[in-house]
């Protein structure tokens, strides 16, 4: 992610002209409408998520950026663009309709036709820009749904909302490689979320209704971590499939169910053995907190994985260094 503008690095004087100008070289062809008076405060920074473009905008000043036919008249990509309030709230009006979102929430809007963006207060927001033929749903069900608020407390809005914060936040952490593959995990994401608004959950191909699917399954797991009795059973019922369906699943990962919930359950117990939080608490109990109720079992498994037991392993990560 490189920081395109940094308000307080440009003379006050230039301000205006050099924050509308990166807008638009950024966001497109767009009329930035801001009170000439008004204090500048903000920044401004991009990047790219594999073919998905990025951008991250943060600024107190309130103004409204507009995409009129004119601009569109001039120069039109066919992009889909996502906008996540990540702080603050924002107007999105395109099509007649007009979604005030808040803080977690986001909406679907097309660069090719005439919309409104407007900040009142303080914001901190996301873009995601994306051609049209990578989200796979038909064209006339996503013009029904520009400027439409996608619920985010439930389905797959719950999960893709805080994906799109995460990604936007950690974009310069990603190796090319790893940012190719969530540039599908997010247009997956992103297109199951705007195809469950319009009921059209079903038109989704076979292989994104899969993706999605396990990840609803990964987050149920992490979220069940502490059961002892979670297993392939307790997951295929919870999803409504069947233990062969959910073991074909993860095949395609290379792994089983029972070996990833072991993994995850180790994986916690190793992070909270490394913190000095959790220094008075007994790697027993470290243990039964994940799921792991069996001390000895657990210590095998621990020194399978990590090479030493979880008592040694805690003490080279808090010793202190020399």
């Amino acid at each position: 992610m490189a920081v395109l503008i940094r308000t307080r690095d440009v003379p006050a004087a230039r301000r205006h002209d050099a924050w509308r100008s990166i807008v638009c070289d950024t966001l497109g062809p767009l009329d930035l409408r801001i009170d000439p008076d008004a204090p500048l405060r903000g920044e401004i920074d991009a990047g790219q998520l594999g073919p998905v473009g990025v951008g991250r905008v943060r600024t107190s000043t309130p103004h409204s950026v507009h995409r009129t036919p004119g601009l569109i008249r001039r120069d039109s990509p066919a992009l889909y663009r996502v906008v996540l309030a990540m702080s603050g709230e924002l107007a999105l009006t395109q099509d007649g309709r007009s979604a005030q979102l808040e803080r977690g929430q986001f909406a679907i809007y097309d660069f090719g036709r005439p919309y409104e963006l407007a900040y009142r207060s303080a914001v901190h927001l996301a873009v995601f820009s994306l051609p049209h033929e990578m989200l796979a749903m038909p064209f006339d069900s996503v013009a029904k749904l520009t400027a439409v608020p996608i619920a985010t407390d439930g389905g797959s809005g719950a999960l893709a909302a805080p994906l799109l914060r995460r990604v936007a936040l950690d974009l310069e952490t990603y190796q090319p490689a790893s940012a190719a593959r969530l540039s599908t995990v997010v247009m997956d994401l992103i297109t199951t979320a705007v195809a469950e608004r319009a009921d059209r959950a079903e038109s989704l191909s076979a292989e994104s209704q899969s993706r999605m699917l396990l990840l609803n399954i990964h987050s149920f797991i992490e979220e069940h971590l502490g059961l002892p009795d979670l297993d392939p059973g307790t997951v295929a019922a919870a999803h409504h499939v069947s233990l062969r369906q959910l073991h074909r699943l993860f095949e395609t990962q290379n792994t089983t169910v029972a070996a990833w919930i072991r993994h995850r359950r180790l994986e916690r117990c190793r992070k909270d053995l490394a913190d000095p939080a959790f220094h008075r608490v007994s790697v027993s109990s470290i243990a039964s907190r994940w799921g792991l109720a069996d001390s000895a079992h657990f210590s095998r498994l621990f020194r399978h994985t990590y090479g030493m037991p979880p008592a040694e392993y805690r003490r080279s990560c808090l010793m202190p260094q020399a």
